[in-house]
């Protein structure tokens, strides 16, 4: 089902129309609320990383359909919930957004149980984004396999041992499906972050790693690191050449991360709508293109199914989250 609406909705980026009536009705809704003030976008991680990046590209849009500057304020710490948390107890007067990710949605409510937010439970999505994928590269001169069968019949000979960038994260995530689904073992090694996980990968300190196409594709087209595949059902745009788990010979791999916008669930209809229908009008030609630029494949789920589709993503990814059994740092 996740994987059917994805591919609807990247191929809709920027087309998305509602059916007449109900445009109508929302716009009618939305037009009884603008915002009074600017509007803070609170990125749960630090200035520079994709998040960060991806919340920039799309406030800039949002600020010329709202009227009032759409300001991104970095809220990092305690794997995104501090911001998460600012985010829930903000006034629900929709001059505050959260800007959501897979993490904070669908892999936090299980890593930290009690830090008193839910992003399922506690927000409503205004949209989402974009998607990226992460990529399972391998280091040359450490492993010999240049496809992924080769890689997991070697990977059945001998030791190996991969890269994420820490405990819990989608990266570590995509590595533990990656070796279930493979039926092999590999010793985990979590840095803190994708620049050490990189810095540790050119430094061969590990076999294999799991990162995201915004961070790899630099190393990827110097050489520095070979990739076997990525973890999304459709190919990145930045790395055609590179095929998807599914293509390279795990059928049913599908981890794509995405990124939202979410206002807290007691937000008021008409200010939801308002803030929903800005968001929608971003989804420019112009936008897009920055988001590939960033390696960030544009991603639009139509307004009717996107709470659902949020919430049966975020259920797949606490899943897989609670069959890792993993322990935080």
């Amino acid at each position: 089902m996740i994987i059917t609406k994805r591919r609807a909705a990247m191929a809709g980026f920027g087309t998305l129309l509602a059916a007449p009536a109900v445009q109508a009705q929302a716009q009618a809704q939305a037009q009884e609320w603008h915002p009074s003030r600017p509007i803070r976008l609170i990125v749960t991680y630090p200035p520079g990383g994709v998040n960060d990046i991806v919340g920039r590209i799309i406030a800039d849009p949002m600020t010329r359909e709202l009227g009032q500057p759409v300001i991104v304020e970095n809220r990092a710490g305690a794997g995104g919930n501090i911001g998460t948390v600012a985010a829930a107890q903000a006034e629900a007067d929709g001059h505050t957004i959260l800007f959501g990710t897979t993490a904070l949605f669908g892999v936090n409510p299980v890593l930290y149980t009690n830090s008193g937010v839910d992003a399922v439970r506690d927000f409503t999505s205004l949209g989402t984004i974009g998607e990226v994928a992460n990529i399972l590269s391998v280091i040359p001169g450490r492993v010999e396999a240049t496809d992924l069968r080769g890689f997991i019949a070697e990977a059945r000979r001998r030791p190996l041992t991969y890269g994420s960038v820490g405990n819990g994260s989608s990266s570590h995530l995509s590595a533990t499906v990656f070796l279930r689904m493979a039926g092999i073992e590999a010793t985990h090694v979590p840095y803190r972050g994708s620049s050490p996980l990189v810095a540790a990968m050119l430094a061969k300190e590990v076999d294999f790693g799991f990162d995201t196409t915004a961070t790899s594709t630099a190393q990827i087209r110097s050489g520095a690191l070979r990739p076997l595949a990525v973890t999304t059902t459709t190919r990145a745009s930045a790395l055609p050449e590179v095929p998807t788990m599914a293509e390279a010979g795990l059928p049913g791999y599908d981890l794509g991360i995405w990124f939202n916008l979410a206002v807290p669930r007691r937000t008021p209809a008409n200010i939801v709508a308002r803030l929903t229908e800005a968001l929608e009008k971003s989804r420019t030609a112009q936008t897009a293109e920055r988001l590939r630029t960033a390696f960030v494949e544009p991603l639009a789920v139509p307004r009717a199914e996107n709470d659902s589709w949020v919430a049966a993503s975020a259920t797949r990814w606490q899943s897989i989250a609670r069959e890792a059994r993993i322990a935080l740092d």
